[in-house]
């Protein structure tokens, strides 16, 4: 391909991974003068959010970041996995990628890479350059013992003197290193706490991936260099409960003792990389970044569910990205930014090209000059050395007990059943899990709802609730609501010991199933226990769906106060603020909601709808188009907002209000709708007579009610549960009632003309037909249908697809060639107007209100 000889000499790229950094912790750092090294990078880079993908397990994280893949195809799905022989289980390492690295391609590429620590890099792979693996680091569970290294842990071996000094254990960590991390470390009772030990086996490894990474700084040429820390992470999974401000069921001595302990973390990574930017130059570009971030807030989990790696439910969506070198932007806030695009940009960095197959893309915005990026199908497909690892006799060299030991003491995994069967099953049903919920995330359903199918099949004993729980996920997504409430009820038969909150999964059927009430009262009682962010956003969208706006509105205002970094909160409350007209402020919330996820079609594309309604017809446009290209599948209501644009800039056209124009649109469906009794059958006699075509099956026939007829088409009236015949309705007219609009598909253009009567007439024309007497006014339905008129309107409103014609019919007897004329600009067609004119026979209007007749 040649791509080596066309390759342009480009600066150094020195990517640092904090494991777990959030911004909520490291801004007020910074105010305070604790962090400024970072501060320095800020002012002379870019900054911004690093969204996190599902589920947040560190191992598969670094390495989506490494290869710019999702975990399905880079094959790293947990903290541990089945030995080849499958006899035995271990921590995870490199032989599961099945994808190329960075650093294969760079060797590839005749680039020299160093690694230090990456997670997981072990068993070091032979690249031109230097990787210290993960297991580097690791030391012995007995704070008085060294951990011999591993021939495996460092490539190339031969260096191995160089730096098995560098290596600090935790019985060198004295009292000066602990003071600045815990100032009353003295009053630590150590026989009963064991934070102090925590903390020395923490600073120990990551003071040793620090000594290796400053001496490989120091002593190597590369073009290419990362290095990862675990401190942030391990600090707040520890310690973060005792950060301020004081949750109510922390022991207060052990808060004062640890308070400090996470902002000492921070404070000592940026020391680390204050020492790591005096050893770079001017032409290097410095990546910083976490993987997720760490909740520091009300949100903190004092007391650790029984759920498999339940550590990771304190990881936060957005961690930090920050950039700083020769081509990048100086102190700009950037948007957008997710995992899987870091590998794609940092190869666009060095002028190579990104893997078609990679799933992120090159974030150009961070760059003063972007230049266009260059593609291949795949790295993977490239013949040639990329330095892969080609041992199959590894299994006694990766089995590590001590890193075994170190991830269940964390949490992350399990005590190791003394049956290796038993801890293989358990390992394999994991991975499979965890596979499952990465196809959720890619909202590949299908595949997922697949792995998770065959996991319920499982030879008991294990708990089958999260995977019940996965399923009723699948389920809502899928509109399957009655597989949602099997599901359901599995898991309150279940006897699981994980303490799941089923009000909200019941609300959510309710809600589905069109009774709000209930479920805004199961809602209310969730809130009344805690009031959460997620809890008021449910009560929020509730109360929308009810047309109760100016409520839904102050309640996501308080979960957003309570959450600001949850974009659908922003999102949502944009859309209710362009419902009660709010325009300007709902492109606002639009535009927060993408500052924190740029890749949110639905964001994008209300975005669009409120400049469309202040009149920036070019920026709504580019709105709607990025909302159509983000959608992994068609968004047909962005699609056709986008087309009403283009129309109405290339036509100048001014149908914004009514949404009404003249324009014939191939397969577009014509629908005569109201309420029942209103003219309908009438005006689909007009539409047949006029040339249109229309689709009826008559198997209603005509009687005393409709003596000309229903012309009515069966499959209408399932039209809730069914709208997937809709196809074969394209350039034909068919009859729907209003209540019924709601179920169109809406990939399909339509053409309604709604037929308005005076309700007193729609209800005693019904009341005849019913053969009930008129004596006695049905005062409910007369304000149900009022409500009905009401909501068709508001439907039509967030429908860009969709031109509503009303008509009035009196106006159709009294005034049939008028309303023929308006009816045939309104289609876009040519129309026989005077067979449709005597279609009318004003004998039929035989329901007229008193104040009419």
């Amino acid at each position: 391909m040649g791509l080596k000889k066309n390759m342009m000499k480009r600066n150094k790229l020195l990517l640092i991974g904090w494991d777990a950094a959030d911004w909520n912790i490291i801004w007020p750092l910074i105010a305070q003068g604790k962090m400024p090294a970072l501060k320095k990078i800020i002012e002379n880079g870019v900054y911004g959010n690093m969204s996190t993908m599902s589920p947040p397990y560190s191992p598969m994280l670094w390495t989506s970041v490494a290869t710019g893949k999702t975990p399905d195809k880079h094959g790293i799905l947990g903290f541990i996995e089945v030995t080849p022989d499958n006899k035995n289980v271990r921590p995870v390492t490199t032989s599961s990628r099945k994808t190329r690295a960075l650093w294969n391609i760079f060797h590839n590429q005749g680039l020299k890479s160093n690694l230090v620590g990456w997670w997981p890099s072990f068993p070091a792979e032979p690249i031109n350059g230097t990787i210290i693996s993960d297991r580097f680091q690791k030391t012995h569970r007995d704070p008085k013992k060294q951990t011999p290294m591993s021939e495996y842990s460092i490539h190339p071996w031969s260096s191995k003197d160089k730096f098995k000094d560098l290596r600090m254990f935790p019985f060198e960590i004295t009292e000066a290193h602990l003071l600045p991390f815990v100032p009353k470390a003295r009053k630590v009772d150590q026989e009963n706490h064991k934070g102090l030990a925590a903390i020395a086996k923490i600073v120990s490894e990551n003071a040793s991936v620090h000594n290796a990474a400053t001496n490989l700084l120091r002593t190597s040429e590369w073009d290419f260099m990362a290095v990862y820390y675990d401190l942030i992470d391990h600090f707040c999974h520890s310690f973060m409960k005792y950060h301020p401000p004081k949750l109510p069921n922390v022991n207060q001595e052990n808060f004062d003792i640890f308070k400090d302990a996470v902002r000492g973390a921070y404070i000592f990574q940026d020391m680390m990389l204050e020492r790591k930017m005096k050893l770079i130059d001017d032409d290097t570009t410095v990546i910083i970044m976490s993987d997720h971030g760490f909740e520091s807030g009300n949100k903190r989990i004092i007391n650790m569910p029984k759920v498999q790696a339940a550590p990771a439910l304190e990881h936060r969506q957005f961690g930090i990205f920050v950039a700083s070198g020769p081509n990048i932007k100086k102190n700009e806030k950037f948007f957008g930014m997710g995992l899987i695009d870091v590998a794609p940009t940092i190869l666009h960095h060095f002028g190579l090209p990104v893997g078609k197959d990679m799933d992120g893309k090159v974030n150009l915005d961070i760059f003063q000059n972007p230049g266009s990026v260059k593609y291949i199908d795949s790295w993977d497909k490239m013949a040639g050395d990329f330095a892969e690892l080609t041992k199959t006799d590894l299994a006694d060299a990766l089995s590590d007990e001590e890193t075994m030991q170190q991830l269940v003491d964390l949490g992350y995994v399990e005590k190791l059943d003394e049956k290796f069967e038993t801890a293989i099953k358990n390992t394999r049903i994991d991975l499979k899990h965890n596979l499952a919920r990465v196809y959720m995330g890619k909202k590949d359903f299908a595949l997922a709802k697949e792995h998770l199918v065959e996991l319920l099949n499982e030879e008991k004993p294990i708990d089958l609730a999260p995977f019940y729980m996965d399923l009723i996920s699948i389920s809502f997504a899928e509109k399957n609501l009655q597989q949602a409430q099997k599901y359901l009820d599995l898991v309150k038969k279940s006897n699981t010991e994980i303490e799941y909150n089923l009000t909200l999964i019941e609300a959510q059927i309710l809600t589905e199933k069109g009774e709000y009430g209930q479920a805004l009262k199961l809602l209310e009682i969730d809130r009344d226990r805690h009031e959460s962010g997620q809890i008021l956003y449910r009560i929020a969208k509730l109360k929308n769906k009810m047309g109760k706006f100016k409520d839904a509105k102050s309640i996501l205002e308080l979960a957003i106060e309570k959450e600001p970094q949850k974009a659908i909160y922003h999102t949502e409350l944009a859309e209710i603020l362009l419902r009660i007209g709010e325009y300007e402020e709902a492109a606002e919330y639009a535009l927060t909601s993408i500052e924190l996820v740029k890749y949110f079609p639905k964001a994008h594309y209300i975005l669009g709808q409120a400049l469309e309604n202040l009149g920036d017809l070019e920026n709504a446009k580019l709105a709607f188009e990025m909302a159509t290209r983000l959608k992994p599948k068609e968004f047909h209501k962005a699609a056709h907002s986008l087309q009403n644009i283009n129309e109405r800039i290339d036509l100048k056209l001014n149908f914004k209000n009514d949404k009404i124009s003249s324009i014939y649109r191939e397969n577009q469906i014509t629908i005569v709708s109201g309420l029942p009794r209103s003219g309908t059958s009438l005006m689909m006699q007009m539409l047949q007579n006029g040339g249109m075509e229309t689709l009826i099956d008559e198997k209603r026939e005509a009687d005393i009610s409709n003596p000309k007829g229903y012309y009515e088409y069966q499959p209408v009236m399932a039209l809730y549960k069914d709208n997937s015949w809709l196809e074969i309705a394209q350039n034909k007219t068919i009859k729907v009632v209003a209540p019924l609009l709601k179920y169109l598909d809406n990939k399909f253009r339509y053409k309604i003309i709604f037929m308005n009567r005076d309700l007193d007439e729609v209800l005693s024309s019904q009341q005849k037909m019913l053969g009930k007497s008129n004596d006695v006014f049905p005062v409910k339905l007369f304000n149900e249908y009022q409500k009905l008129l009401i909501n068709v309107d508001l439907w039509n409103k967030n429908q860009p697809g969709v031109e509503i014609f009303y008509v009035d019919y009196k106006d159709v007897l009294e005034n049939p060639k008028s309303i023929s004329e308006k009816i045939e600009s309104f289609i876009g067609k040519p129309l026989n107007k005077e067979e449709m004119a005597k279609c009318v026979d004003k004998s039929l209007y035989r329901n007229k209100s008193k104040a009419k007749a």
